[in-house]
This record gives structure tokens, C-alpha cells and sequence, in this order.
């Protein structure tokens, strides 16, 4: 038997850090969902999660903990995948450390993912993404920061993990534009110019942050660097006050990625090129990018304007007599 915590120990931070230099975010990610697996393994197995054995981790309770994401923790099937691929990661990984587990690893490797819906991506409008933008009192210092947060997110794309991760030296101002450098997925930089408007609000949050040994751009209320669930708690209770603006963002289930798909649809809208999106948003492939078609109707407006459509024979309805109609209904007598 082989306690599982040196296995999962050197996959972390040997083998996902140093030999794959997967990103922070990736870390984490994969660091999060087995600690899921093995909370639940221990309450499946009733044993401490310090003493579960790698061959406890089999196929059967790999499928009872996906069944147990999504019935209880009422996850969604994208979710479920992530954590899959997680796992599947690390068993892949074991394969070569541990010879004796190669019937067991590739009865995990066998789980199928679970096939996901593609719903239209979620976007505010116009006027609901500025009630969002006016939702922040100006005048206090922590209005003037989540005004700059809002607004670089809903005109920069920016993905929260890469918002909440600006630094300090990541922003550059040049005469009318502010130059945001950006890490983005999978270790891919790009650099955003955005408008004087940006620059200004941007201008506004750092007259107002003060001296602070963090790095980040953006900073709590106790002067540390702001998280991803900081800023979706942020953006929930705006949401909250834009709501009284404008009563269609009510129901509307208002995501930090919410912002970024409004960013692609207002950019797609404005440019009617699907590259300068996905240049943009940071995009390693268009086939990520065309979601985008789906959900902007100006551009079927625009196929409806450039097709003629099958036309079909004109002809008019006329009813039948009433009389005629009733003797040639058998059931008239009763």
C-alpha cells in the first residue's frame, strides 16, 4: 500500500510546477480539486485524509465523488470535467512511479468527460452595463477603486484571474492612452491600449490607494491584493444597485466572465471582425472566439440583408359555407 501524500506532494510541486511550469492558476486549480476528492474519500472511507492509500483512489470512487459534485455540490458539468481532468492528470502521472497501480490508473484514465451544452454566452446591454459602471459611489476610496476595476473590465476583456493579478508595473501611461500588460492563459501575454476614459479612472484609483508592500494594482480593504472571490463580491453587490437603475439586469445572473463576454460582443459589434476579438480577449484559437456569432444579432441582421429568400405562391384562405360545412360533417346529428 502507498500512502497517497508524497505521490501528490512531488505532482504539485515538482511535476506541475517545475516540469510542466504550469501557471499559478493552473496550481491552484488542480490543488483545489483534490482537495475536494480527498475530503470526500475520507468521509467515504471514514479515515483521516493524511492516511488514504493511492489504491483507495479507484475508479468506483472517482465516479461516486463526480456524482457527488454535481448531486450535491451542484456543480455543472463543465465543473465536473475540470476536476476529471485533474485526476486524471495526476494518474497519468503516477503511472510511472508506481508500475504496480497500471490496472488501476487506466480504469481512471477510461472515465469518460460528460458531453456539455454550448448556451449563448450571457452579455449585459448597453444601458445595463453603464447602470453597472454608475453603480459605484465616486466619492468614497473604495468607489473609486471598483469604478477603475469595473470599468478596465468591461473594456479590457480582462479575464478576473488577469484583473486581480495586474501589478503596479503592468500599467503604463502614454499621453490620451493606459497601457495594460496583461499575463493571460496559459502563460500568453498580450498588451491592451485602452481609451483616455480608462486612463482616468485608472488615475483616480491610484491618487487614492497609498503606499503598499503588495504589488498588485488593485487592493482590499485591508491594504492586501484583492482575490477572485474579493472582486466577485465586489461586483455582486453593485450589481445589486445597478439593478435599481435599470430592472432588466434583474434575474440576470451577473458572473465576473459576464463582463469579459460583454467586452467580446460591444468589440465584435463595433469592428464586425471575429479576429480583433479574438486578439482582444487573449483567444488561443477563433473556434474559442466564435461563440461570439452566435450571441450578436447584428450579424445575422447583417446575412438577412445580404439573401433573398424563397418567396411562396400567393393564394388567400377563404372558410367554407357554414351550411356545407355542417352536411358534410357526419356528426351533425347528436
Amino acid at each position: 500500500m502507498n500512502l497517497i501524500a508524497p505521490h501528490i506532494t512531488a505532482f504539485l510541486r515538482q511535476y506541475l510546477l517545475h516540469d510542466r511550469k504550469a501557471s499559478r492558476n493552473t496550481c491552484d486549480a488542480y490543488a483545489y480539486a483534490f482537495q475536494l476528492l480527498f475530503e470526500f474519500a475520507s468521509g467515504h472511507l471514514n479515515i483521516r485524509p493524511s492516511e488514504l492509500h493511492l489504491e483507495q483512489i479507484d475508479a468506483p470512487l472517482v465516479l461516486a465523488f463526480l456524482e457527488h459534485l454535481q448531486e450535491n455540490r451542484k456543480n455543472c458539468p463543465r465543473t465536473r470535467n475540470a476536476r476529471l481532468a485533474a485526476i486524471k492528470s495526476f494518474m497519468g502521472f503516477v503511472e510511472y512511479r508506481v508500475p504496480e497501480a497500471l490496472d488501476q490508473v487506466r480504469r481512471v484514465l477510461s472515465i469518460p468527460i460528460q458531453r456539455t451544452d454550448t448556451p449563448l454566452v450571457r452579455h449585459l446591454a448597453v444601458e445595463e452595463c453603464q447602470a453597472l459602471l454608475d453603480a459605484p459611489a465616486p466619492e468614497t476610496r473604495l468607489g473609486i477603486r471598483d469604478r477603475a476595476m469595473l470599468h478596465l473590465a468591461v473594456t479590457g476583456g480582462l479575464r478576473v484571474s488577469e484583473l486581480v493579478g495586474l501589478r503596479m508595473a503592468d500599467v503604463t501611461f502614454e499621453s490620451r492612452y493606459v497601457h495594460i500588460h496583461v499575463q493571460g492563459k496559459g502563460r500568453k501575454e498580450r498588451l491592451l491600449v485602452l481609451w483616455q476614459a480608462v486612463a482616468d479612472s485608472l488615475r483616480a484609483w491610484l491618487a487614492v490607494r497609498g503606499e503598499a508592500s503588495a504589488p498588485e494594482l488593485f487592493l482590499n480593504a485591508r491594504g492586501k491584493p484583492l482575490t477572485r472571490a474579493g472582486f466577485g463580491w465586489v461586483l455582486k453587490k453593485h450589481i445589486s444597485t445597478a439593478v435599481s437603475r435599470h430592472s432588466s439586469i434583474q434575474g440576470k445572473r451577473v458572473s465576473p466572465h459576464v463582463l469579459r463576454h460583454t467586452c467580446a460582443i460591444n468589440t465584435l459589434q463595433a469592428t464586425g471582425d471575429i479576429r480583433k476579438v479574438a486578439l482582444w480577449l487573449g483567444h488561443a484559437s477563433m473556434q474559442t472566439t466564435e461563440i461570439y456569432l452566435q450571441a450578436d444579432p447584428s450579424q445575422k441582421i447583417e446575412a438577412l440583408n445580404t439573401m433573398t429568400p424563397p418567396m411562396l405562391r400567393p393564394g388567400k384562405f377563404r372558410p367554407s359555407d357554414k351550411l356545407l360545412a355542417l352536411l358534410k360533417d357526419h356528426d351533425y346529428v347528436k
